[in-house]
Order: C-alpha cells, then sequence, then structure tokens
C-alpha cells in the first residue's frame, strides 16, 4: 500500500500545463553563495519581489513589465542542490500566461459547441418538412406543354407572377448568410492552441539559457 509521501495528486500531475521546471549545472567551482548572488540582479525589476533562504530564493512577480527578462513568470523557487562533484540549480516556475493559453482553447471550442447548438435550435426540424411541401407544390403548379406543342419546338409558358416571387424569396432566403457560425471560434481555438504550444516549448528554453548565460 502507498504512503501519502507516494502518492502523487492530480493537481501535480496536470501542473506541468503552467510550470516550467528544469536544472542547470553551476560551473566548476562556483559556490552556491556565488550562483544565487550572480542570480538576484534577475529579480531587481519592478514589481518583482525575492526573498534568499540559505541555498533558496523564492519569487513573486506582480504586474511585471514586458522588458522583464522573467515577465512569463509570476512566482517561483530557484535552489541550488549537490550533484556528483558539482552542484545544479533547480529552478521550479509558475506562469498563469501558459495557464491562460492553455484554456483559451477549451473556452472557444465550447463557444463553437454553443453556437453549433444555437444554430440547429433556429432552424426546427418543421423547416425541413415546410420546405418538401414548397417543392411538391411548385411541381404541381407547374404550367406542362403539351406533346404536339413540345413536337413544334412551341417555348414554355412563363410562370405566374406570384411564381416568380416565390423564386425570388427562395433565392434571397438561400443566399442569406447564417446567422450562427462556428468558424471564428475553431480559428481562435487554433490560435492559441499553437501560441501555448510554441510559448510552452520557446519559454522552456530561453529561461534555461538566460539561467546559464547568468551563471557563467
Amino acid at each position: 500500500m502507498a504512503t501519502p509521501a507516494e502518492k502523487v495528486s492530480p493537481l501535480r500531475l496536470m501542473d506541468w500545463i503552467w510550470r516550467l521546471r528544469g536544472e542547470v549545472p553551476l560551473p566548476a567551482g562556483q559556490t552556491a553563495d556565488e550562483a544565487l548572488g550572480k542570480l538576484e540582479p534577475l529579480f531587481a525589476h519592478p514589481g518583482t519581489t525575492h526573498a534568499r533562504m540559505g541555498d533558496l530564493i523564492a519569487v513573486t512577480k506582480k504586474d511585471q513589465l514586458a522588458q522583464d527578462p522573467l515577465s512569463v513568470v509570476d512566482s517561483g523557487v530557484l535552489h541550488i542542490v549537490p550533484a556528483g562533484e558539482g552542484a545544479v540549480l533547480r529552478y521550479n516556475l509558475m506562469s498563469r500566461a501558459l495557464l491562460w493559453c492553455f484554456l483559451a482553447p477549451l473556452l472557444f471550442l465550447g463557444v463553437a459547441q454553443l453556437t453549433i447548438a444555437l444554430g440547429k435550435l433556429e432552424k426546427p426540424p418543421t423547416e425541413e418538412k415546410s420546405k418538401k411541401d414548397d417543392k411538391k407544390k411548385d411541381k404541381k403548379s407547374e404550367i406542362q406543354l403539351s406533346p404536339v406543342d413540345k413536337f413544334l419546338g412551341a417555348p414554355a409558358p412563363e410562370k405566374p407572377k406570384d411564381e416568380k416571387d416565390k423564386d425570388k424569396k427562395k433565392k434571397a432566403e438561400e443566399e442569406a448568410p447564417e446567422g450562427f457560425s462556428p468558424t471564428p471560434a475553431y480559428v481562435f481555438a487554433g490560435i492559441f492552441a499553437a501560441l501555448y504550444i510554441l510559448g510552452r516549448i520557446l519559454e522552456a528554453i530561453l529561461i534555461r539559457r538566460l539561467f546559464q548565460r547568468t551563471l557563467a
């Protein structure tokens, strides 16, 4: 039976969506104190507060500026831990921007499904039946030529005015744009899904490089 320490919460399994984790080896001979001293200038930006506790730095950001190299980060922890003959910097950072980009496609997909449902409500099933009835009436009302007239090549008689008006009305209804279309919602869902995938990969690379460059 698994102990409470061995159990992994569902939230822990899902937090990869909005968290950036990784580790960067410290240069040979660099101490934890020297490494954290080099990292501290990264947190000297407006809206950023940090606390250093031994070999660990806890960071919190609020209303951070776009010029901040860690602007995508909202909070996190950086910890120097021994590894083999040296040490590594382990970081665990949280980003609300990644979370919103992950949730946005789900929101727009929900909007698309709602739009489709509203479109079905706007066109009740009786509409199909009425269209079939109209077609039957049109066939009955058509003026047929006699076989002799057809043989002599007589032109087909024109439809009555009422029939012409009905045809124009049908054509206008067919050309009229639909009231509800899920296409825009699908487009926005695709855009935000692409933004999340690119951001998730790119930010992980950029943050790792930032820490490597700073420590070096």
